[in-house]
């Protein structure tokens, strides 16, 4: 059976609300809902979201159409960019290229990936754990912390040539429950089929 990793889609961005805290945009909940009326999100019978603003849109669009409630991952969040605060998308863009380029080091006070990567990925097993492996099961996040996570499950080192799709995020990659083994690379949410 499978589960997926999705990231939130596009957000509106706003310099004076924290990153955290920024909400889907009017194109991102189009897309949240147009993935929502796809056949797998029927399938699913467990929902785990980011506590982001924008990752629990997006969950709560999915979990309504799965009819499931949406459960809380607390470390599920982003790599942790607080340090800089809010980077105009350009100088974002470059600091996004270093972090996955560095992954042992710190960019100006972010969470390094290494410790993105493993706090995504125990996160992930601590759910799977205690979950019914037979039971589809949808992981709600972002796009660093989950281009880290499929770095691991592929055994491909970290590098942003892994990242998702370049379409503002609404991105999944599927793996396989039990052994956690790929079943695909990113594919937009909208255009995802079950395996």
């Amino acid at each position: 059976m499978f589960g997926l990793y999705i990231t939130h889609p596009q957000v509106r961005v706003d310099p004076d609300v924290p990153v955290p805290e920024w909400g889907l945009s009017d194109a991102g909940r189009a897309r949240a809902e147009k993935a929502a009326a796809q056949p797998w999100v029927r399938q699913l019978k467990r929902i785990v979201s980011s506590d982001e603003t924008k990752a629990l849109e997006l969950a709560g669009i999915l979990a309504t159409a799965a009819g499931v409630k949406v459960e809380i991952a607390e470390d599920a969040h982003e790599n942790d960019r607080s340090a800089t605060g809010f980077l105009p998308p350009p100088e974002f863009e470059k600091a996004a290229d270093w972090f996955f380029a560095h992954p042992e080091e710190s960019f100006h006070g972010w969470e390094r990936a290494i410790d993105a990567q493993k706090r995504i990925v125990t996160v992930v097993r601590s759910v799977l754990a205690h979950h019914d492996l037979s039971a589809p099961i949808a992981f709600v996040g972002h796009g660093g912390v989950g281009t880290l996570l499929r770095c691991h499950l592929a055994g491909l080192p970290i590098a942003r040539i892994h990242d998702q799709l370049p379409n503002g995020g609404g991105n999944i990659h599927a793996f396989r429950l039990g052994d956690m083994k790929p079943l695909s690379g990113w594919v937009a949410m909208e255009e995802w089929r079950a395996i």
